[in-house]
């Protein structure tokens, strides 16, 4: 589910020597080095030197897995607390499944196990001895959470059931990327079921909504919502849906999913309910999930070549205070303001941090709170307290133009003001840029040609054989049908721009994380 589905599709094709870019090689290029390597330069590189030197994450001892670090995990956690209230106003609760998944269980739904079986980490012992059934260690919980929906659900009136689970998962990734695929990852997955089919496509959609809206109003990101061809949809479900963000170099990151299972694993794992005819009907279930990839997407939808840049909304420290002496008199007074300042805005629920580390020069601590991505920084120095005044240094606008002078009267409401700014101004900043590299293609060289440095909408059928002759002589995938140009599913019997036979829709294609 989620930012890392699987599709029921064959595997892909090992990359060519030149194009592998694994994070070891990264890592290994960008020791040592001074600040990030500038986007235009080497984006890839540009990503893994964000993250580590913005202290985010780093590697694990196991291939492909990371440790999130404190200030990571802070951004993490606040991706959660914005994510877990909607999924609670909209009537869901909270509940935990097993790490442990029996391979029966796994196998019992075709489909499903096509699209995993070969990422599955497979446990064979435990104890000293061979386990009578090998055991998967969480790729997804559609099977572990359709057994238990079995045994919970008789009657029409516990429906509709509404779960969702916080959760690490596992899936044996052979080229891996921090945050944005790692063969561990934190995510939720939603589970539903439902006793009609409408209110089950209600619901996913729904979620989709919900995933939307964090995505903008939150992370700052304008996200395309749309329907996952038949080739890219969730292992074992009738539809998935998506939201799909543009990134810094024009690639599309899948930020979070949505599907419906229809009927297929209350028919497998036997979800049933009595109706109010004292019939048996089987249910209609859902699942939906964002994971620690979204943690990704806002670096790079954001970032630049100072570093993060996080929307004050989600950001772990939302303005940081540097001050500035150069003697005992001077720290002492000037601690005393800073402490003054920061009292009030703290109990307002601003989320301060007080730079008052040794040895270092301001200047030093500004390019460091700029690397990290700190929304707005103040400044505050004998000078300023002479003039009852502070400076603040906005992220979102380089250089002189985002710092001010103000007077330190009132200043709540000027702090909330700026960072409503900053907030708005990410979000205005990230559409522009998707909106300029969006672009309809009328013939498929025009489409070849687009997505090169962009996304191109076409007309397009579906088939899978279309997806993939796109993917190898483009290396673009497959994005989404838009729900916003797809009302009426293509009323004009349109034809596919590419291979020329009756189109689906008109669906979006770019190169793709």
């Amino acid at each position: 589910m989620a930012s890392q589905d699987k599709k029921a599709k064959p595997q892909e094709k090992p990359k060519k020597e030149e194009e592998k870019n694994t994070e070891n090689q990264v890592e290994k290029s960008t020791k040592g080095s001074v600040g990030v390597t500038p986007r235009q330069e080497d984006y890839s590189r540009w990503y893994t030197d964000v993250v580590q030197k913005a202290d985010l994450a780093d590697y694990g001892p196991v291939r492909g897995c990371m440790v999130i670090k404190p200030y990571g995990y802070a951004l993490w956690e606040n991706i959660q607390g914005e994510l877990d209230k909607r999924f609670k106003a909209t009537g869901h609760q909270n509940a935990y499944f097993p790490l442990f998944i029996p391979m029966s269980f796994i196998e019992k739904e075709a489909e499903h196990v096509e699209g995993f079986a070969p990422e599955l980490a497979v446990v064979t012992h435990g104890g000293g001895k061979e386990l009578e059934e090998p055991l998967v260690v969480r790729p997804t919980s559609e099977t572990v959470i359709g057994h238990m929906f079995s045994q919970w659900i008789q009657s029409h009136r516990d429906l509709p059931l509404l779960i969702n689970q916080w959760a690490n998962v596992v899936r044996w990734e052979m080229r891996t990327r921090l945050f944005l695929r790692t063969s561990e990852f934190l995510w939720q997955e939603g589970h539903t079921a439902h006793a009609t089919q409408e209110e089950a496509v209600q619901e996913t959609l729904r979620m989709l909504d919900v995933y939307a809206d964090f995505a903008i109003n939150e992370a700052a990101i304008p996200v395309i919502k749309g329907r996952k061809s038949d080739q890219e949809r969730f292992a074992g479900a009738v539809a998935s849906y998506t939201i799909e963000a543009m990134m810094g170099n024009k690639w599309a990151l899948q930020a979070g999913t949505s599907h419906d299972l229809g009927q297929n694993f209350a028919r497998t794992f036997d979800i049933k309910y009595t109706d109010e005819k004292n019939e048996q009907q089987f249910c209609w279930t859902t699942s939906w999930g964002m994971s620690t990839r979204m943690v990704g997407a806002i670096i790079m939808a954001h970032g630049d070549d100072q570093g993060l840049r996080l929307p004050p909304r989600l950001a772990p420290i939302q303005l940081v205070v540097i001050p500035i002496y150069r003697s005992d008199e001077e720290k002492k007074n000037v601690m005393e303001a800073v402490l003054d300042i920061c009292e009030p805005l703290i109990s307002v629920g601003i989320r301060v941090k007080i730079d008052e580390r040794e040895g270092l020069t301001p200047g030093f601590k500004m390019n460091d709170w700029e690397m990290r991505g700190v929304p707005l920084r103040m400044e505050i120095g004998p000078r300023d307290l002479e003039k009852n005044s502070v400076m603040l240094a906005r992220r979102d606008v380089p250089g002189k133009e985002g710092k001010q002078a103000v007077s330190r009267d009132n200043l709540i409401p000027k702090i909330t003001r700026r960072l409503n700014l900053i907030q708005r101004n990410m979000l205005m900043q990230a559409t522009a840029f998707r909106d300029e590299n969006l672009h309809e293609a009328k013939s498929y060289d025009e489409m070849k040609k687009i997505v090169e440095d962009g996304w191109a909408l076409i007309w397009h059928c579906g088939k899978p054989e279309c997806e993939d002759r796109i993917k190898e002589e483009t290396k673009a995938t497959s994005r989404c049908f838009p729900l916003d140009k797809n009302e009426e599913w293509n009323p004009k019997g349109q034809k596919c721009t590419v291979c020329g036979e009756p189109a689906f829709g008109q669906a979006y294609f770019s190169r793709a994380y």
